[in-house]
């Protein structure tokens, strides 16, 4: 099974490559344009020059069987509408692109092609966030916070406030009736933002505060009088009297706390299946975005 990782930054480097590289019956492929970078993970990997590209020409040309893309945002609509014109199944990092419209294209162009699309939402796929799936889910509360980072309010909502509008949408119990935005931008920059969804017998409520003062990941749902935290993805704490405390093992890898092992493992499984996964899901966490930014710019204006 060939299977290509195009653009070799750290969250391929730290994340992905580490799954895939280690996959049997996987012979990976190497994309970037940055040829001492592609040296050096090359070499790294033992692999020979003949999986390694400098061009997605020459990638898309070994005869992909899968592909997965780390490349940055601004060129997965490129990437990513090759790929799938070329009909390889495609696993892209979050988000598909900037712009909803293009989100829009790639997800229709993938269903009209037949052709895999999956969207890395790994939090969904993270063992502690799986857990909080089967617990009573009244009210959740999702706090993910930074030390000193405010930024350009498209840029910060979908590159890393959709985690949380994701998750949040991964854990409600129910259709989603209300949709309220609250947030604090000053000379351009977005602070914090605050995204509030509701609907029948639930709240869910996502924050992002940029100067926090403490860089941390915080998941709490509770309802029926318990209460499941989770904490940096690592440590589940259930409360109902006495808390108890599980934490992630010693030898646990990253990526797989994180569920980047298992969205991986997935996306791989369904691609030797045979099996055409749709990205129409991951549309709406964008299509929600794209809502939260229209509210923010709204209070930029």
């Amino acid at each position: 099974m060939k299977v290509g990782c195009i653009g070799l930054g750290d969250i391929a480097q730290k994340a992905y490559l580490p799954v895939l590289a280690v996959q049997p019956g996987v012979e990976l492929h190497l994309q970037t344009r940055t040829p001492a970078t592609l040296a050096r993970v090359g070499d790294a990997l033992h692999l020979p020059a003949a999986q390694r590209h400098a061009g997605l020409d020459a990638l898309i040309g070994a005869g992909l069987d899968a592909a997965f893309v780390h490349a940055p945002t601004d060129v997965h609509p490129r990437i990513v509408t090759r790929l799938l014109e070329a009909g390889v199944p495609t696993y892209v990092d979050k988000p598909l692109a900037y712009e909803l419209a293009d989100s829009e294209r790639l997800v229709t162009l993938a269903e009209e092609r037949g052709v895999s699309l999956a969207v890395g939402f790994n939090r969904r796929h993270a063992p502690g966030y799986a857990q909080c799936a089967d617990h009573p889910r009244e009210l959740i509360l999702m706090q993910k916070n930074r030390i000193g980072l405010p930024e350009e309010p498209r840029r910060m909502i979908l590159d890393d406030f959709i985690h949380v509008v994701d998750t949040l949408r991964f854990l409600v119990p129910g259709q989603i009736d209300y949709v309220t935005v609250r947030a604090r931008t000053e000379d351009g920059l977005l602070h914090h933002v605050v995204l509030q969804l509701a609907g029948d017998g639930f709240t869910a409520l996502g924050v992002m505060n940029r100067l926090s003062g403490s860089t941390e990941e915080i998941l709490e749902v509770s309802g029926q009088d318990t209460k499941r935290q989770v904490v940096n993805l690592a440590e589940v704490i259930d409360h109902k009297g006495q808390p108890t405390v599980r934490r992630r093992g010693d030898w646990v890898p990253v990526s797989r706390q994180r569920g980047i092992e298992q969205a991986v493992l997935a996306f791989l499984d369904a691609v030797r299946a045979g099996k055409t996964l749709s990205a129409r899901d991951a549309l709406a966490t964008h299509e929600l975005c794209e809502r939260v930014v229209r509210a923010v710019d709204g209070r930029l204006a």
